[in-house]
Formats: structure tokens, C-alpha cells, sequence
């Protein structure tokens, strides 16, 4: 995290939390005014698009001023404390200067669940607010939410009494107590139309009446679901999409993998061969392994190849990278999917781990579905959706058997690839998945 001083040195201004942050949620304040403050200890908790993290004092003294309100966002430069002596104003973005970086201590595995997905370190202070609202982080509040469950009525587990992610689902499972639900609004009958025995025509409709309160919940695009909306929107208002499916007849290719599994003591699914084929794919097609460089007007085609895998967490959709994929055989690119699948779903994973693929593979058949119309993780300008593997009937050598299919749907850029090369290289993919799985083992780079 690096730290910037304003020119007051009692002024103390938000920092940069990360490469490319500009705005940060404040969650909570851990300190108020007139509370007096060691250096590094933990003056509030801050949500970027992809973490929370623990925001340490640059110096002791006592706070005369909070600046910002829990649930308001804010930037980078603003002021977020004044200290005692201060003048208590400082102009935004001004007198800034950068600092000497300071990272925070990294939270054991235990810690970090304990607080709720919170990077750094946990604080010993009560974990209620005065009003009896029990302490959670964002996440695990919208987790409860969803399962509903009322978090105030859920014992925490973690350090000092925090409600954690497996509290909540315990009490979804039947060991807390779940919020009532709201009212239930079964079908309304309309009532018979009636006629005006001068004219014959029918009354008007009934309005439909508003919503009770509480009947609608708004939830605002803030954190990782406001990037998520952002990138979304982005990609779909630059890149031109275009879209080609097909099947791949997988029966060989997952007796090969059992093979693989049962040989390697390591558990082992079909996205790794997907992932090798991909590779190979790749440096056959190299048109569909580039980014676009829309401000400067160019296509940046790139020599490796650096997966991006879309994993679903629920904080949102994050993008883990695995550099130098095609360096990679199947059971070190297994290794690493599973790595960074944890590290993506408890916060964990480093930044510069979210940047930088070349290409994205998302697998939405590890949920349900065949097809898929994937959004392009812009400025990549292609991905591949790998749907779920059924039993079906596949023609092989003229004759008719009951296989394995697994569904492939690539979305290109019409602007950079042409559609005859999006399904060539879709059809060379397929072809290295049902006719030469053996070959995937090793790396696509020789």
C-alpha cells in the first residue's frame, strides 16, 4: 500500500490501496475521535473492486477528525483523517507527494477467514456495533442476505464474536435463525370486467399497486460487482462480438484423463486438457492470442500465451492469470487453476495475478448449461466457454454410440477476427480434444 502525505503533516489522505485503484467503499472505522493511535494500527476498513483491506495510521497521535461515512465512497487524495493540531481541511489531491511503501502484514489462512475475507491484520476491538447489528464484512453479509438469514441473530465464530462466511451458512442449514420472509403476494385474480349497460365497454384495468416497503431491495453497483459492471459494459460497447459453437466427442479424452488421475494421485478434470488444447490452438492461430490497443489504433499480438481463467466467487467474477500456460502440461496447469480458485475466493490472490491474460477460458459447465454467448474479457479479443460434459450420441466410422460431449462456445471480435478463423481455430481445438487427447499431456511450447 503506498502511503501519500498531504502538505499538513497532521492531514492524513487516502492512500493508493493498488495498482490502479482510484476509489475505495469505507466499511467500517475502527478508531473515533479523541481516540489516540499508534503508529500502523488500523484506522479503517476499505473495499476496493477486488479486496478489503485494513487501512494502518502513518503516525501516533490522537484523531480529531473522521472524514466520510461508512458506505461512501471515496478517492484517492481525499482526506480521510485529521489528527489533533491539524488544520482539518486539506484540498483534495493536494500538496500530494508519494511515500515509502509500507505493506500490511498478511493475516494467517485461519485469520483471514476468521475475518471475514479481510486482508491484513484482524483487530482485537468488539466486533458489534452499539445498535446490536452483528460485525461482518460485505461479503458475508450479502451471503446472508441471499440465504436468508438474519446475520444479527447468528453467534459468530471468528475472532471477538465476527460472523464468518461458515456461521452463515450453518444458520442457512438449520442452525440459526433465518429472517422472516417477506409477505407472500400469491397470483391476484382481476377482477371480472364490467360493463356500462348504456355504452357496453369494458372498465379500465386495475393499476397494478406499488411495491410494499420492503418488499424491494436496491442494491448499489459498488466494489468488485461496479467493476464487474464497468468491464462488462466496456467490452460490449468496443469489441464486436461474434459467436461459434459446436461439440467435441470427449469419450478419449476422458479416459485419458482417469488415466492421468488415477497415475498421478491428483484429482483431475477436463479444463486442463481444454486449457492445453487451447494453447496449441493458439500458437497455430495467433490472430485470436492478441489484445487491442484502441487508444493508440493497434492489435497487439503476443508470443505467449497467458490464460485467464473466470472463476466464480461470491464477491463476483474474478479472472485469475496463469502466465506462461503454454509452458505448462495438464497437471501443473491443474495445480494452478485449483490454487488460484481458493485464492480468488478468499481475496487473497495478488493483484498483478488479475492482469495481463492473453486469453480467457470460462468454465460455466462446472454449474450447469451446454452453450454459452461469453462476453469478451476486453482488450482480449477472444474467449472460449466450456459447457457441461453429457452423455450423448455420437457417429464415429459410420456407426452410432453413446459418448461423452462436451459443448464449446467461442465469442471473437469481429473487428480482429474473421469468422472463418474463429471456427478453424475452434475446430482445430476440438480436434486435438477427441482425436489426440494423449498429445495434451506436455507443454504446447516445445
Amino acid at each position: 500500500m503506498a502511503h501519500q502525505t498531504s502538505s499538513d503533516p497532521n492531514v492524513f489522505i487516502l492512500p493508493d490501496l493498488g495498482e490502479g485503484v482510484h476509489e475505495a467503499e469505507l466499511i467500517k472505522w475502527k478508531v473515533k475521535p479523541g481516540d489516540t493511535v499508534e503508529e500502523h494500527q488500523t484506522l479503517a476498513e476499505m473495499e476496493t473492486d477486488k479486496a478489503l483491506v485494513e487501512v494502518p495510521s502513518p503516525r501516533a497521535g490522537v484523531i480529531e477528525t473522521l472524514h466520510g461515512k461508512e458506505g461512501e465512497i471515496l478517492n484517492v487524495g481525499e482526506v480521510l483523517v485529521t489528527y489533533q493540531g491539524g488544520k482539518g481541511v486539506a484540498p483534495k489531491n493536494g500538496g500530494v507527494q508519494a511515500a515509502k511503501k509500507a505493506e500490511p502484514k498478511a493475516a494467517a489462512p485461519e485469520e483471514r477467514e476468521d475475518a471475514g475475507t479481510v486482508v491484513g491484520a484482524v483487530s482485537n476491538e468488539p466486533l458489534f456495533k452499539s445498535d446490536g447489528k452483528a460485525l461482518a464484512t460485505p461479503a458475508v453479509r450479502r451471503l446472508a442476505r441471499d440465504l436468508g438469514v438474519d446475520i444479527n441473530s447468528i453467534n459468530g465464530s471468528g475472532l471477538a464474536g465476527r460472523v464468518t462466511e461458515k456461521d452463515v451458512r450453518s444458520a442457512a442449514q438449520g442452525g440459526g435463525v433465518k429472517a422472516a420472509p417477506a409477505p407472500s403476494r400469491g397470483p391476484s385474480r382481476a377482477p371480472a370486467p364490467s360493463t356500462n349497460g348504456s355504452t357496453g365497454t369494458s372498465a379500465p384495468p386495475a393499476r397494478i399497486p406499488a411495491p410494499r416497503a420492503g418488499e424491494t431491495q436496491r442494491i448499489p453497483f459498488r466494489g468488485t460487482r461496479r467493476t464487474i459492471a464497468q468491464r462488462l459494459r466496456q467490452s460490449i460497447d468496443t469489441a464486436v462480438h461474434f459467436n461459434v459453437m459446436d461439440e467435441a466427442d470427449a469419450s478419449a479424452l476422458d479416459r485419458v484423463r482417469k488415466q492421468t488421475a488415477g497415475a498421478s494421485g491428483e484429482k483431475l478434470s477436463f479444463l486442463p486438457f481444454v486449457m492445453s488444447a487451447v494453447c496449441r490452438g493458439l500458437r497455430e492461430f495467433p490472430s485470436l492470442n492478441a489484445t487491442v490497443d484502441d487508444e493508440a489504433g493497434e492489435i497487439l499480438r503476443h508470443s505467449s500465451v497467458h490464460l485467464g481463467i473466470a472463476t466464480d466467487t461470491e464477491h463476483g467474477l474474478n479472472v485469475p492469470v496463469i502466465p506462461d500456460s503454454d509452458a505448462l502440461g495438464v497437471l501443473e496447469l491443474g495445480r494452478h487453476v485449483t490454487e488460484l480458485a481458493q485464492m480468488a475466493r478468499n481475496r487473497s490472490i495478488p493483484r498483478e495475478r488479475l492482469a495481463g491474460s492473453t486469453f480467457t477460458i470460462s468454465n460455466v459447465g462446472s454449474y450447469a448449461g451446454r452453450f454459452a454467448t461469453p462476453v469478451i474479457n476486453y482488450p482480449e479479443v477472444a474467449i472460449l466457454a466450456v459447457g457441461r460434459v453429457r452423455e450423448g450420441v455420437v457417429v464415429r466410422n459410420g456407426g452410432m454410440f453413446v459418448g461423452k460431449l462436451m459443448p464449446l462456445s467461442l465469442a471473437c471480435d469481429h473487428r480482429v477476427v474473421d469468422g472463418a478463423e474463429g471456427a478453424r481455430f475452434l475446430q482445430y481445438v476440438i480436434d486435438l480434444l477427441q482425436g489426440a487427447p494423449e498429445s495434451l499431456l506436455g507443454p504446447a511450447r516445445g
